[in-house]
């Protein structure tokens, strides 16, 4: 029963949430251009649902690609860094800095190189997910126990074995909290690029509709970003425990 109330729980709180958000817009009667109310969201969801899939396919086409990149290079880059000390010192603060740089201060230099369109996007949404990847790689490498390490050196393994064979192993966990993480962060990266400059995409969904006072539209754009995000979420948490199980020894965990 409390399994399955657990499960219930995020349809019952989404419920709930939509059901005071409609309740506040009716009471209070509040203008459709400043907070449609649910409702109005759906029907224009319904109304308008070819282009929100259209769009809402390449937002995810882009945030995937983008992602992509961010995971070959951030785990490439995250096992060097987490394994020098003379690398971590060099590289971590310069990253640390560009880190901080607003991603949207960074698109209209993208789209001076690479023109309007999916490009900038792509690269936006790999800028702003690669970080994550790359300090909790490092932090899994860079934690290992040294009593261990010495261990291993005492029974004849290299360097590169320790690494293959215990280091890799022990960041999964802190790869895979960095992947739930980072998804969402490369959509917020592929929608700023597209309400900039692109000609397709949720993001320029939402200008045109925002431009042409179409909220329940706007909103609608939102929700279909939302799901978006949950949807992929949701797959990379269903990953992560098949494959980091072991990780998680308390059956009261909420990761478990």
């Amino acid at each position: 029963m409390t399994a399955t109330l657990e499960r219930l729980a995020p349809v019952w709180f989404t419920v709930a949430l939509f059901a005071v958000w409609e309740a506040t817009c009716r009471l209070l009667e509040v203008d459709p251009f400043i907070l449609p109310a649910p409702s109005e969201v759906f029907g224009a969801l319904v109304q308008y649902w070819r282009p929100v899939l259209r769009h809402s396919l390449v937002t995810l086409w882009t945030t995937m690609a983008g992602f992509a990149l961010a995971v070959v290079f951030g785990i490439a880059l995250g096992l060097v860094v987490g394994w020098s000390r003379t690398v971590y010192r060099g590289i971590y603060p310069v990253m640390v800095g560009f880190n901080t740089i607003p991603k949207v201060a960074v698109v209209p230099v993208l789209v001076i190189w690479f023109g309007i369109g999916e490009v900038p996007a792509i690269l936006t949404a790999f800028l702003i997910s690669f970080f994550p990847i790359v300090v909790n790689v490092a932090t899994g490498l860079a934690t290992m126990e040294p009593e261990l390490e010495d261990v291993l050196r005492a029974l004849g393994a290299r360097k590169l074995d320790i690494m293959l064979k215990v280091g890799i192993p022990r960041t999964t966990p802190y790869l895979f909290g960095a992947l739930k993480v980072a998804i969402t962060l490369a959509f917020v990266g592929s929608v700023v690029s597209e309400t900039i400059a692109a000609n397709a995409g949720i993001g320029f969904l939402m200008a045109q509709a925002g431009s042409n006072f179409q909220m329940p539209l706007v909103f609608a754009g939102l929700v279909a970003l939302a799901v978006e995000g949950i949807a992929m979420y949701g797959v990379f948490a269903l990953v992560e425990r098949r494959m980091t199980r072991w990780a998680f020894r308390s059956s009261g965990s909420a990761a478990a």
